[in-house]
């Protein structure tokens, strides 16, 4: 099972890449945590990307890609792979095609922006343990306290409405361009063209869950 996972932020990605992970015993391959062990490993191009963060500027493409076909190459991915968060742009879409990055199945969970931002902007969370509650769907016993200690809870200022919305729209203008790039593609017939599946992200978790495998299965 080599997959995409694609959606907006705060559409739920990260709770069903756990559950596919699990369920295909395979690991998710994130860039973040890619470019942390390539540069903790002291490998070639780990050095390369360091240098350039370092510099505070923005690893290229090329370098990310070549990241991404190391990194396949270990035993662990020999079952398959989940992308979450990558690619983010069309020309990054294109160098994984170049590269010869196969995938099975792009993945679409779909959530309105209404409901990502109620969700998020809607979290809070106890600083101490990591507990995180919502005011609508898991409210805390005492309003604005945390179950265990009383403690107050706080909004991550990612979780702040303002946030969430410019998150959105950056996600709107950059990245929802691959929905269409994906879509089309799985239409084309070409060889090597991964199945598209889209699944609603909204309801209970495991009636989510239920539905993206159903849609893996196909």
């Amino acid at each position: 099972m080599r997959l995409i996972l694609l959606g907006a932020p705060g559409a739920g990605k990260g709770t069903q890449a756990t559950f596919i992970k699990e369920k295909f015993n395979i690991p998710q391959i994130s860039t973040g945590d890619m470019l942390r062990a390539a540069v903790a490993a002291g490998t070639e191009l780990g050095v390369a990307a360091k240098k350039v963060m370092d510099a505070g500027g923005l690893v290229s493409d090329d370098l990310i890609i070549g990241l991404v076909k190391d990194r396949l190459q270990q035993p662990d991915c020999a079952n398959g792979y989940l992308f979450d968060g990558f690619p983010r742009t069309t020309r990054q879409a294109d160098a994984m095609k170049e590269a010869g990055v196969n995938i099975d199945y792009v993945l679409e969970i779909d959530v309105p922006d209404s409901a990502i931002v109620e969700r998020m902007s809607g979290r809070r969370v106890h600083p101490g343990s990591g507990r995180t509650y919502h005011v609508k769907f898991n409210p805390p016993k005492v309003d604005g306290k945390d179950d265990v200690t009383g403690e107050a809870l706080i909004q991550r200022d990612d979780d702040k409405e303002e946030t969430v919305i410019k998150r959105l729209s950056v996600y709107h203008d950059q990245t929802e361009v691959l929905l269409g790039y994906y879509g089309d593609w799985a239409k084309s017939g070409q060889p090597g063209a991964p199945k598209y599946r889209k699944i609603a992200g909204v309801g209970p978790v495991e009636q989510i869950r239920d539905s993206a495998f159903a849609a893996l299965s196909e």
